[in-house]
């Protein structure tokens, strides 16, 4: 397996189909997982009924743990057990557009480990997203950054590449994030790892359809989370 999507899900029956579609056009050799929180929309079903149908396309139903946190690391760990040389992990709202895989690629095979879709390089940004959003995307990580003494601008996006082998040294068993702070901890044990972080633009896009599980109080514990990690002690 050269490429492999991971997909945390929840609730997005009205998106995923299309996205599987446009995700296996990508690239012939690409495969698909999804990684569904027992949606009750049924988009586990959607996945399930396209698995059986396609063998690019894989199903990881979680039905007694949630948390997008949780899901990153499951997904994370299959795809280190099932081989995957590149590991893409996106959004499944369409705020993530596939189009930007081969970019991500791109830099990877010129020897980076992890490779960031930035909305805070030259030549990325928010689209349809008011002027509001864009200002709490800043400040965000301009806190993360001030507090965690990291060299990335955007260390709150979700939509990355992995190397496989860097997705296998990382120490799964000491991953604590439940939520979306998740993007954080695997960037500062990348960064432990002594990995190549580079980044590339991307634009990010409001949802397609649905609607987001993330809220003030998810935003308030990973603000909070953040804290924690400075105490920590990131060592392999």
């Amino acid at each position: 397996m050269r490429v492999l999507v991971t997909l945390p899900t929840y609730n997005e029956a009205e998106n995923i189909g299309r996205l599987l579609d446009q995700l296996l056009a990508v690239h012939p050799g690409l495969e698909v997982l999804v990684v569904d929180d027992d949606s009750p929309d049924g988009t586990w079903k959607i996945v399930e009924e396209r698995a059986a149908a396609e063998s690019r396309v894989h199903l990881l139903r979680r039905t007694h743990e949630r948390g997008r946190g949780t899901a990153g690391r499951d997904g994370f760990r299959w795809a280190v057990e099932h081989g995957a040389e590149f590991v893409v992990e996106m959004d499944a709202d369409f705020s993530h557009h596939p189009r930007y895989i081969p970019p991500l690629i791109e830099a990877a095979e010129q020897g980076a480990d992890l490779v960031i879709g930035s909305r805070l390089v030259s030549g990325g940004g928010e689209v349809g997203r008011g002027l509001l959003r864009p200002l709490i995307t800043k400040a965000a990580n301009l806190y993360i950054r001030t507090v965690l003494w990291l060299r990335v601008r955007d260390c709150t996006s979700g939509y990355r590449l992995y190397r496989g082998a860097l997705l296998a040294r990382i120490p799964w068993d000491r991953v604590e994030s439940r939520g979306p702070e998740i993007v954080q901890e695997t960037l500062l044990w990348a960064r432990a790892l002594g990995a190549q972080i580079v980044e590339v633009p991307i634009l990010f896009e409001e949802r397609a359809a649905g609607q987001s599980t993330f809220n003030i109080r998810i935003m308030r514990r990973s603000l909070l989370a953040i804290l924690r990690f400075r105490l920590r002690r990131f060592r392999v």
